[in-house]
């Protein structure tokens, strides 16, 4: 299998999903002929045309309402906001619109075909409007898939699985690993299964969950544990609506313990929808509290970037911490 980093991967996406529905658009501030503030669309203006891969005027709103439109329409528009943090704008539109269009019509009208891509997260000195993990925000909303792959074979094959789900689909990539994280992709047209978690490493003694660029951390500290004979069960979850109980459950119902890690602030975010519902499952499995290692209730500073991010060290510490409960 060819290897390629994860923007590649998103591009040759894209490529194929263009391919093969002459219906799908790409579209969001930038995309055109420039390629993308990263260059995840390269190219594919000169291959498609301007009338399906087009830059729009600096509006989130805009982009979102144009996109339900189309997508209303029987259109597959996927549409780039160009920063996560700038999703915001688009928010009114992507959660009350955009998730609600099938049930407010009583299943007549749809825009099943919509996804929405945004690069999310820190570890690129970005400072605090181009850092944020604002996932949680859309995990609450009911008629919303939330995606977050870690890997260029997980982008590719969970890109295309969103863009052909018949449900509108947010779909978080992770910045910092758009060009350090290179692997092998395979070939062709293929599909990774939405809502079902991917277990990366087996363990006995304590279960480590996360998705997106957090994965990495979470192997370090994983690696660390090893050396003081502590067995960790890794699992990326890489859908976190709907995200895979099951999956996890039985993880949890082996080792006992859970630490959930994710690099948005803590209060409010996803580890505490997990951490209730695990607790809900296996309460008479757990042998201590549910751990969660996340980001600071700040905003997302600059300078102090480094104190921010959950990293490998603060894992390591929560899992030492958990075991010796």
């Amino acid at each position: 299998m060819p290897k390629m980093n994860m923007l590649q991967a998103i591009n040759e996406a894209l490529t194929i999903a263009m391919e093969t529905d002459e219906r799908m658009l790409v579209f969001g501030e930038d995309v055109g002929h420039f390629g993308g503030v990263f260059r995840a669309t390269s190219g594919l203006q000169d291959k498609f045309g301007r009338e399906r891969c087009f830059n729009t005027p600096l509006t989130e709103q805009g982009i979102a309402g144009f996109a339900n439109g189309l997508a209303s329409n029987g259109m597959t528009p996927v549409a780039e906001i160009q920063f996560a943090d700038y999703i915001f704008p688009a928010f009114d539109q992507i959660v009350n619109e955009s998730a609600k269009f099938r049930y407010r019509s009583g299943n007549e009208f749809d825009v099943g075909g919509l996804t929405f891509r945004t690069p999310y997260g820190g570890g690129i000195a970005g400072g605090h409007y181009h850092s944020q993990s604002p996932e949680a925000y859309f995990t609450g909303t009911p008629g919303l898939k939330v995606v977050v792959p870690r890997n260029p074979h997980q982008a590719k094959g969970l890109l295309l699985a969103s863009i052909r789900d018949k449900n509108p689909v947010v779909f978080f990539e992770p910045k910092r690993l758009y060009r350090a994280s290179v692997g092998e992709v395979p070939e062709g047209d293929y599909e990774i299964e939405l809502g079902k978690a991917e277990v990366v490493a087996q363990g006995s003694d304590i279960t480590l969950l996360g998705w997106g660029a957090q994965m990495e951390i979470i192997e370090q500290a994983a690696e660390m544990a090893a050396k003081e004979n502590i067995s960790c069960e890794v699992i990326d979850l890489r859908s976190l609506a709907p995200w895979d109980v099951d999956t996890v459950a039985e993880s949890v119902r082996k080792t006992g313990r859970l630490l959930v890690n994710h690099e948005a602030p803590l209060t409010g975010g996803f580890a505490g929808e997990i951490a209730a519902t695990i607790q809900q499952e296996c309460f008479l499995y757990l042998e201590a509290p549910i751990a969660r290692v996340c980001g600071l209730d700040t905003p997302y500073p600059l300078c102090h970037e480094k104190e921010y991010m959950p990293d490998a060290l603060k894992t390591f510490e929560a899992i030492k911490a958990t075991m010796n409960y």
